[in-house]
């Protein structure tokens, strides 16, 4: 294996040094093969990952392929200007000059791809490669095995492997593809693993973008519009079972409030009919994440849902009442559908102890109140996030999606996407017809004097 992966980076790096990939016309043709292909292979993606999750075909078209042909759509039609080259301005030290910046892709990229969303969060990372120009090595989720054999076998069949290839296997691949030398790594997943990615991109100096998890609060306020943050809220919390990255982690809800909150958010599930029957929940991942779930809930303060099925890997949406940061569901990003609700007396106080945990992905804030919202919005840092709403910012290309800290770095979706697969070259274009001689020996005081006059 180690061989083949080997023989495989060193191909793509040669296929990038004979600059195939450069031109835009090039570039265009890849994108627009690539959606092709997905349009092409959408039959058989919906009912693989339906034998992966129970994930029904409107949300595997809403949350994944939809998403796909946005930033699809979005790289093809801004591409030329993503990539022109840049006129910049020149300082009177380097007259008579013209300055420019050209974009030049990375190179030979890795793209790491993460189970809870295996097309979207292992292809959307290759649309903007491609469109910086780099050839790309792609390794996605073992876990969802349908899925990664569905993505293997499509890119294999369209794409020429120097170019574009899928590489499956367990963490021992995973560990394979780390030790080789890349031009930059793309890693989606945990924290924990997040950190070992960073260590071996280290090894090679190789710059990561690293998209990781966390805590995200949802803050709900005393002037909320509480009938629809409770509809916005728990869409965002039960999308995928939970199993999402940006999902609310738990909620801050004010002690004015926290009945009506409470009252609003269980008639609001009731009227969703939550069954992998109804296509509104996907099955947890494995059974090690149904356990590590079902230790989560604990039944002393359970006001709502809270069963667990194992066989059928299927844990019930749950509200968590009265609990305290120091309750072991507070201790680790909850990935499934469990919402916790804290109360808080003073905002104050509500936001110190958020700003004791890691930075989360993301931030949510439900409030009327304009003082409320700049007050969150100024003194919590957070990856990305919304007021009113929650995980729909993820769907604006224009907004930057990256976290902070534990949280991530680094950032990707339409132009922010081709920037961090993207080298930044300055260039500075002098002509010879003329030359001051204040830089060259020898040196003299009336030539330090006129300098000093330029910049005293």
């Amino acid at each position: 294996m180690k061989d083949s992966i080997e023989n495989l980076v060193n191909a793509q790096r040669n296929f990038f040094w004979s600059d195939a990939t450069k031109p835009i016309d090039f570039r265009l043709q890849q994108l627009k093969k690539l959606k092709s292909v997905i349009k092409a292979h959408e039959d058989e993606m919906i009912a693989g990952i339906a034998l992966d999750f129970k994930k029904s075909e409107f949300d595997t078209y809403t949350n994944e392929l939809a998403l796909l042909y946005h930033d699809l759509d979005e790289a093809i039609r801004k591409l030329k200007s993503w990539s022109r080259i840049r006129r910049v301005g020149t300082n009177m030290v380097n007259f008579p000059a013209r300055s420019y910046i050209i974009p030049e892709p990375l190179g030979v990229v890795l793209v790491i791809g993460a189970w809870n969303y295996p097309y979207q969060l292992s292809l959307a990372p290759i649309i903007p490669a491609i469109a910086a120009g780099c050839t790309v090595i792609l390794k996605p989720s073992e876990l969802p095995s349908n899925t990664s054999r569905i993505m293997a076998n499509m890119i294999a069949n369209n794409f020429n492997p120097n170019y574009l290839a899928v590489v499956e296997g367990d963490v021992e691949t995973t560990t394979t593809l780390l030790e080789q030398r890349f031009d930059k790594i793309f890693f989606t997943g945990s924290t924990t693993v997040g950190r070992i990615v960073y260590q071996a991109a280290a090894k090679h100096l190789t710059p990561v973008t690293l998209e990781l998890g966390g805590k995200s609060p949802a803050f709900i306020t005393e002037s909320c519009d509480m009938k629809m943050s409770v509809k916005r809220l728990v869409w965002a919390k039960f999308l995928n079972s939970g199993q999402t990255c940006i999902a609310p982690d738990y909620i801050l809800v004010n002690h004015k409030v926290k009945q009506a909150f409470l009252d609003a958010l269980t008639a609001e599930m009731k009227k969703n009919e939550f069954s992998f029957e109804a296509g509104t929940l996907v099955q947890i991942i494995n059974d090690k994440n149904v356990d590590r779930l079902a230790k989560l809930i604990d039944p002393a303060k359970v006001y709502a849902g809270g069963h667990v099925d194992r066989e059928s890997r299927y844990v019930e949406p749950t509200i968590l009442n009265d609990v305290s940061f120091d309750d072991p569901v507070m201790q680790e990003e909850i990935f499934g559908p469990i919402l916790p609700v804290i109360v808080y007396q003073d905002l104050s106080e509500a936001i110190q102890q958020v700003k004791r945990l890691p930075k989360p992905l993301s931030c949510y804030v439900f409030t009327n109140d304009s003082k409320i919202k700049k007050r969150i919005l100024r003194e919590l840092s957070f990856g990305g996030g919304a007021v009113n709403d929650a995980v729909m910012h993820i769907t604006n290309p224009k907004l930057p999606f990256g976290g902070v800290g534990n949280s991530g770095m680094g950032a990707y979706h339409g132009e922010a996407g081709f920037k961090s697969f993207t080298h930044y070259k300055s260039v500075l274009d002098k002509p010879t017809w003329i030359e001051f001689g204040l830089k060259y020996y020898p040196r003299t005081a009336s030539k330090l004097n006129i300098i000093k006059r330029f910049f005293g």
